[in-house]
């Protein structure tokens, strides 16, 4: 027997924006975490959760890092921001949350679970619920700064390409799927084979769609409105080649945005082969580059 309007209507759980927020965490002195908010429902799929850091004393309205997971989106958690920092103390977004800033660590439909654009739109539905909650938790959605690694850092190239934000941290991520197969040595990506991760994520071989590897390809977005991007890549990177850091950085110049493209010479995917200090510097240097745009204060400590 089918149900009635006013049962569905009484079964249909409650906005993501009205639930409420998870109890505070205090992983490290003068940080707090809310951990595992629902921001979005899809239909027929797990609620999707973002994790909230944020420092314990904000100075007035925050500005905010959003922060995607690698993993060629099939994997990953939004627990970590990458491998090498994963014995950090403080973890790196407990660094972020005390240089003063709130950071969301999304979830997002990997590719066994949704076919882009699911991803970009699940991560777009990010920047509603923040937006919908920022004046009770004291963020200022006007400045928001997108920053992710590989697969994350492809999405989040897209989301600062197709959203109001003030800028865009890509650590060696995916620009231009249909130019990927051609840049890695010969013989090692096939284009028609279905089961690579580009190929997962828009549901067809690369060679097969084309015209849809090219919309889920962040330089098919850029223009001459781009925010400044900060694009770090690794020069020994057998993962993700160089040329598509270089590819991004060169359509954001020929548009007329700014962008600063950083090689950063001995890395591998994952910043694999570097030493501790310069996987510092990466983060460090990420981390100014988000001051820089989302405040005018002088250097607050991490």
């Amino acid at each position: 027997m089918p149900l009635s309007p006013d049962l569905i209507a009484l079964l249909a759980p409650p906005a993501p924006t009205r639930l409420p927020l998870p109890a505070a965490a205090h992983p490290a002195p003068g940080v707090r975490l809310l951990r595992g908010a629902v921001y979005c429902a899809p239909t027929d799929i797990r609620p999707l959760e973002l994790d909230l850091w944020l420092p314990d004393e904000p100075q007035g309205a925050l500005p905010v890092i959003v922060y995607l997971h690698g993993g060629a989106w099939r994997t990953g958690t939004r627990g970590e921001m990458s491998p090498r920092m994963r014995d950090w103390q403080p973890a790196p977004f407990a660094r972020l949350a005390r240089a003063g800033f709130a950071v969301a660590s999304l979830d997002y439909r990997l590719s066994g679970e949704a076919s882009y654009p699911a991803q970009l739109d699940d991560v777009t539905a990010a920047l509603a619920w923040l937006d919908a909650r920022a004046a009770e938790l004291a963020l200022d959605t006007r400045r928001i700064v997108t920053w992710g690694e590989s697969a994350g850092a492809h999405l989040a190239a897209l989301l600062a390409l197709t959203a109001p934000v003030s800028g865009c941290v890509v650590w060696y991520g995916p620009a231009d799927l249909t130019t990927l197969p051609g840049q890695d040595p010969p013989g090692a990506y096939d284009p028609a084979d279905p089961s690579t991760p580009e190929a997962l994520l828009i549901g067809a071989a690369i060679a097969d769609a084309p015209d849809r590897a090219r919309t889920a390809s962040p330089v098919t977005h850029v223009t001459a409105d781009a925010p400044p991007f900060l694009i770090l890549h690794g020069t020994d990177d057998a993962v993700i080649p160089l040329a598509q850091g270089e590819q991004l950085a060169a359509a954001l110049r020929d548009s007329g945005a700014d962008v600063d493209f950083r090689p950063v010479p001995g890395a591998d995917h994952l910043w694999a082969g570097l030493p501790d200090e310069d996987v510092e510097w990466c983060f460090h240097t990420s981390l100014a580059f988000a001051r820089s745009h989302t405040t005018d204060q002088g250097p607050i400590g991490a």
